[in-house]
């Protein structure tokens, strides 16, 4: 086997590539070093172990579905940034069949603290994503949030919708949509 030197994110490359064409159960270190055309040591050297590999390729996944677009247009309303949201969850989904419903939660039931911490970081960086819409979008109406009811609160309410519409396979962003203009506009 070739011991030729590789980077970390072509590591990460190749295991959602792996994830995408054989699904979860294809990614080991093995399978992983293999793929990259490295020795297993070479993958030992960017990740403890495989549970650290699972983790840091569960976070590149969610960050590769939520990637900033090149038109950052989309972020200047909350209706828009919604249905950019929801598209890429449905790409997401066709990209990484069950990746939302299957692997990705279960860190949360298994209680696998890296594995959920990395998640909830990816988490986070949509709800910041969404919090930073909903404080700039010139549509909302100038009374629509006060000290008990935020942005911050509204866009919790609008991931945990996300969250639910992830586990039902459902990227019609109608319901939601209809939610934000009935609160907000």
């Amino acid at each position: 086997m070739n011991t030729i030197i590789t980077s970390k994110e072509e590591i990460l490359q190749n295991s959602r590539r792996l994830i995408q064409e054989q699904g979860w159960a294809a990614v080991s270190v093995r399978s992983v070093a293999a793929a990259c055309g490295v020795s297993v040591g070479s993958i030992y050297n960017y990740f403890d172990s495989k549970s650290d590999l699972v983790g840091a390729t569960v976070e590149s996944v969610w960050f590769e579905i939520f990637h900033l677009p090149e038109d950052d247009t989309v972020f200047q309303d909350t209706q828009g940034c919604i249905r950019w949201i929801y598209e890429r969850m449905e790409q997401g989904n066709r990209q990484y069949p069950g990746f939302f419903s299957l692997h990705s939660l279960a860190f949360l039931r298994e209680g696998k603290t890296d594995g959920k911490r990395r998640m909830q970081k990816a988490w986070q960086h949509i709800q910041n994503g969404l919090c930073a819409v909903l404080e700039q979008d010139p549509k909302i109406r100038p009374d629509a949030f006060d000290g008990q009811f935020t942005a911050q609160r509204f866009a919790d309410v609008l991931f945990s919708l996300m969250m639910s519409a992830l586990l039902r396979q459902d990227y019609d962003p109608a319901t939601v949509l209809e939610v934000v203009r009935r609160t907000l506009y």
